[in-house]
């Protein structure tokens, strides 16, 4: 096997989500509401949206398929990084005006609020802390889930207000579930050369570059499961971006995958039927 660095550069990272989506003219004006996306393109059946042209969260029109159960593996939450505490200040001030169930979470190297889309995917919408303050023993990362300061991120907006997504605003990473988290780290520490970086019961966290986690994996509501045999709306696929798909390109082909490479992009599933694409840096 190559060597983690010769697979992705550690300036890979998350580009954007795909969701199936039941309702799509529901779901993309709950997103451009909720996070000040825009949309980029639209058409009946797909959106676009994305933040100073950046495309973030790919909508496609699924109207026929069923929502997914709780336990099918799939989409945990898309994880939406804003630059700063008073971003996340002033967005939290306008979430608080949805009339929507928030709930936080104090991760160590973060601070992160949760809710739900009207289709039930999860969504998390965090910042992090400097990377100074974050501390590192054994190649691991420490995190935990405390409360989050919530008058503190509230204050930190010293009284402006949200005027849709900031620049800067990315998919800071995405959390799937899957039906074995040990098993699903070490897929995709093969597959795509991600460091394990940090470990709960059940969860697995990846990374490159020393990030705390690009991609979460848990298995605490599909533990057992396989591939689903059926679709459902949900998630649609999750793709990275990297600055050059050759290194990849060749260690993808001594595996026992079917890739898909459209030239500019490399796709495949895991073994629980999620669909990953590595996409070249435009």
């Amino acid at each position: 096997m190559l060597p983690a660095a010769a697979v992705l550069p550690p300036s890979t990272h998350v580009a954007s989500v795909t969701l199936l989506a039941r309702d799509l003219p529901r779901l993309a004006a709950f997103y451009a509401t909720l996070l000040g996306l825009t949309p980029m393109t639209s058409s009946a059946d797909a959106v676009t949206l994305g933040a100073h042209g950046t495309p973030l969260l790919h909508l496609l029109a699924r109207p026929d398929l069923p929502a997914p159960a709780g336990s099918r593996p799939g989409l945990y939450h898309t994880a939406f990084l804003l630059p700063g505490r008073a971003d996340l200040g002033r967005w939290l001030a306008h979430a608080a005006t949805l009339g929507l169930r928030l709930g936080t979470g104090d991760h160590l190297v973060s601070e992160a609020i949760y809710l739900q889309d009207p289709e039930g995917n999860g969504i998390e919408v965090y910042r992090d802390r400097p990377r100074s303050e974050w501390t590192w023993q054994d190649g691991q990362v420490r995190m935990d889930t405390l409360s989050v300061d919530v008058p503190g991120v509230l204050a930190a907006a010293e009284g402006t207000t949200f005027e849709g997504a900031p620049a800067g605003t990315s998919v800071g990473h995405v959390h799937l579930k899957v039906g074995s988290a040990a098993e699903a780290a070490r897929f995709y520490a093969d597959a795509l050369g991600l460091d394990v970086v940090s470990h709960f019961p059940g969860a697995a966290f990846l990374s490159w570059g020393g990030y705390h986690h690009h991609l979460g994996l848990n298995e605490w509501h599909s533990c057992g499961q396989g591939r689903p045999a059926a679709p459902a709306a949900g998630l649609g696929g999750l793709a990275f971006v990297t600055p050059d798909l050759a290194p990849l390109r060749a260690h993808l082909a001594a595996r026992p995958l079917a890739v898909q490479d459209d030239g500019d992009a490399l796709s495949f599933d895991d073994p629980w039927g999620n669909r990953v694409t590595v996409q070249a840096q435009a």
